[in-house]
This record gives structure tokens, sequence and C-alpha cells, in this order.
């Protein structure tokens, strides 16, 4: 029943009598804000900085609250989502890794962002079109790009120094790295290079070829239905690990992304001297490193010029039926957080690049990259990077399994077996995986 104000009148002074306190009147303009949850995968300084970036976006206005949550690593927090999705206790906002993209935009259960930008005033114009690329199939962008890196080359300029070789030049070739490679180890006694045996690295030097990974255009223009990968393009890469295997410049730290810390911190401690990694590594190597720290693009072979990388990294869903408070405030945190100023301090904080363009203008970036020159390398290598789908990164439901079979391939050939017969055997697993994970899809 409607209270009247007599009947309010009435109900505070039989509190009054009671001794409670009268009942005030709530404003619209008191209503407690929309919650905005953010599920995410960042730990340590990382963590730290996504924190820092929902706190500002709180403090910036009242109507909404983004509450970040850490949900284990992004092959955890992955399962988990999808127990969830579609029911109430689903978050707003999803941070993935980007090779469970196919995976989620084919789901049902999330809302592709476009919507953001269609209804909500979300804007995509500033975002770099490398990583709008990734995350989005047939134009549709289905996630926000957010920590974003790419691959590039890190070296040891004291140590070429040392023994007499000049710096890299800005692109290399694999006769570059490999010249040097062997000076190294045989000036040190001790293997110069690291070629970490991992799917994700496999698929950047394929594409740094302007080679497709698997049909349909990467999976670009339709659902993939075979691995394209046991290609001239491919067979470079794995006769180039097998020159450096054969002359012993290879040093074992792994194989695998979970074996990526170990490369890094390695190279950082000085045990080797030419390391292919992710460029959000730059900030570590920076504090960590007692030497300077040469950066280059991702090699490319002899009398081929390099096409370019995708980016890696992960990126932010928005969960499907969400209520449309919940929608206005998503947009109005990612609009907040992808501004130039958000992604300056968030590249700086977290070694990620900065995806709006604008932020390299920001003072903030200008002071980090005086700072750290190597910086602007990875941001160049974007800039130069041919913009087609063999650069946007293959897009299937099956990455996770690609990546697993590509680098037992790479590992083998490091242990002696013939190029030609792992690259096969990897190209036809994959193929059977894609097939194995349309079925299972019911995709076509």
């Amino acid at each position: 029943m409607k209270k009247t104000p007599l009947v309010a009148s009435l109900v505070a002074g039989v509190l009054l009598l009671n001794g409670a306190a009268p009942l005030t009147q709530v404003s619209a303009d008191s209503k407690a804000p929309t919650k905005i949850t953010l599920w995410h995968s960042m730990t340590a300084a990382n963590e730290d900085a996504i924190k820092k970036l929902a706190n500002e976006f709180n403090a910036s206005q009242s109507k909404y609250k983004v509450v970040p949550q850490f949900e284990g690593q992004y092959v955890d927090a992955l399962p988990k989502y999808l127990s969830v999705a579609g029911t109430d206790k689903a978050p707003v906002l999803f941070q993935s890794n980007d090779i469970s993209t196919k995976q989620l935009a084919t789901s049902g259960v999330i809302e592709p962002i476009s919507t953001l930008v269609k209804n909500d005033g979300l804007s995509t114009k500033d975002i770099r079109q490398n990583a709008l690329n990734y995350y989005s199939i047939k134009g549709k962008l289905y996630s926000m790009p957010f920590n974003s890196s790419a691959p590039v080359l890190y070296y040891n300029k004291d140590a070429f120094k040392a023994a007499g070789i000049d710096d890299l030049p800005q692109s290399p070739s694999y006769s570059d790295i490999t010249n040097a490679a062997k000076k190294l180890t045989e000036a040190n006694g001790t293997p110069a290079l690291s070629i970490l045996p991992y799917g994700w690295l496999f698929e950047e030097l394929v594409a740094n070829q302007n080679s497709y990974l698997i049909n349909k255009s990467n999976g670009r223009t339709g659902n993939a239905t075979k691995a394209t990968f046991n290609s001239p393009a491919a067979t470079n890469v794995l006769n180039w690990i097998k020159d450096n295997a054969d002359a012993k410049t290879l040093v074992d730290y792994g194989t695998g992304a979970d074996a990526s810390d170990n490369d890094a911190a390695g190279f950082a401690a000085g045990k080797d001297y030419i390391m292919m990694g992710s460029s959000a590594n730059m900030g570590m190597l920076a504090d960590s490193a007692k030497f300077n720290v040469g950066v280059t693009y991702l090699p490319h072979p002899d009398n081929q010029d390099a096409a370019g990388v995708a980016v890696g990294g992960a990126s932010i869903w928005l969960s499907k039926d969400k209520s449309t408070a919940e929608q206005k405030g998503a947009a109005a945190f990612l609009k907040f957080a992808t501004n130039p100023k958000s992604q300056a301090e968030w590249a700086v904080a977290t070694g990620y690049f900065a995806i709006n363009k604008k932020s390299d203008n920001t003072s903030i970036m200008k002071d980090a990259v005086k700072k750290n020159p190597n910086l602007q390398v990875a941001l160049n290598q974007l800039s130069d990077t041919k913009l087609n789908n063999k650069t946007a990164g293959a897009s299937m439901t099956a990455m996770p399994q690609e990546r697993i079979n590509t680098q037992n391939a790479m590992e083998n050939v490091i242990n002696g077996k013939d190029p030609k017969t792992e690259l096969a055997k990897a190209n036809k697993q994959t193929t059977d995986d894609i097939k194995s994970a349309n079925e299972q899809t019911g995709a076509k």
C-alpha cells in the first residue's frame, strides 16, 4: 500500500514514541550505484593496476561501481565463467585471453562489444587497428582489447659489444640472429639463443611471413575446416630452429607458455643473450637486467620482408542479458579504461602497450619512452605491420590444441627430429582437432 504523507507522519511518530529514529525520505540522487562486476586474471603488479583503474573510475562518477574480482589464471577462469554464464552469477565483464576469442564469440553467452559501440556511446576510433582486427570477426567487434602485447626480440647489447658483434638491425633476418648466436656461444662457452617451443611464437613467426595458419582466411571469413601451416613459411621456421639446434646455440627453458617466465628471467640474469618474447616483458627487463637491453622487431627469413605481428594478451567481454543499467555501466567503464590517460598509465604500470593511439602523445608515455626508448620499438613494429587477415591472427575454437601441436613440433625438431615430418604431423593433428571442435559446436 502506498503511504500518504499523513500515514508517513503517523509512522514516524510511533517510531519516536518507541525510541526509534524517524524514517527519512531517500532521494533518487542518493540511489546506490549499479554494481559492475569484473572478473579478471591479473596478478601481482598487474592486479594492483587493474584495481587502481577501477578505483579511479569509481571516484570519477557516482552511477556505477566497478568491482574487480580475481578468478584465477586464464585457463582456470574461462571454464568457471562458462559454468555460470547466462545466470545471475555471471559477471557483467569478463577478461579472457586471446585464444579464447572464437570459443566465446560463438558461445551464445556474450553480448558483442559492438552493441555498446552502437547503443551506448563507446567509441573505438582511437583504438589501434591491429588490436581491433584480432577481436573482430566479419567486421563485428566481440570484445574490447585491453591488456595487449606483441612479440619482439631482445638481446644483450653488452654481450654483443664484448664479442665484437654489431648491434642488430631494427628488422633482423634469421641469418642475423643465427650468426650472432654462433659467435656469442663460441665466445662465452654457453648457448646464446632462446627460441622457446611455444605455439604463440610459432604463429607469430608464420604471420611475419604474411602467411595463413588455417583456411577461410585464418578463420576470418568463415569457420575454419583445416590447418594450412604445412607451408613454406612454417618450413622456414622449423628449418631455422634446426639450424640453431645443430649449431648447439639453443638454451633450454622448457616448453610452452609456462616456460615463458623462466625464459625471460634467464635472459635478465645473463644466462643467454638473445630471446624472443612478449613486449610486456619490457618493464621487467628494464628494472632487473644489469646490462643494456636491445630490442628489435621479430626476425624474418633472409631475402624476405617482415609482414608484421598479431597482438596477444587479453580482452574484456560483456555478458549477455545484463540489465540496461549494467550495460551502460560497462560502456562507461570501458570508455574510461581505454582513454588516452588511463591506457598510458596502464602501459607504464604493467608493460602492456597502450591500445589507444592517442596515449602516445600523453606526457606519461613520452616520459616513459624517454626513460626507456625500447618501448617505442614495439609500437613502431605495430605501425609497420601489414593489416590483413594473416597478421590479424588465426580465429578458431581449437587454438589451444594448435598451440600444443606446433610447440611439440618445435621441441621435436630441437631434439633432432625431421622438420618436414614434424610439420606435417602437427598440421594433420590440428586439422583433426578443428574437425572435432566443429562437430562439438555444430559449426560448418
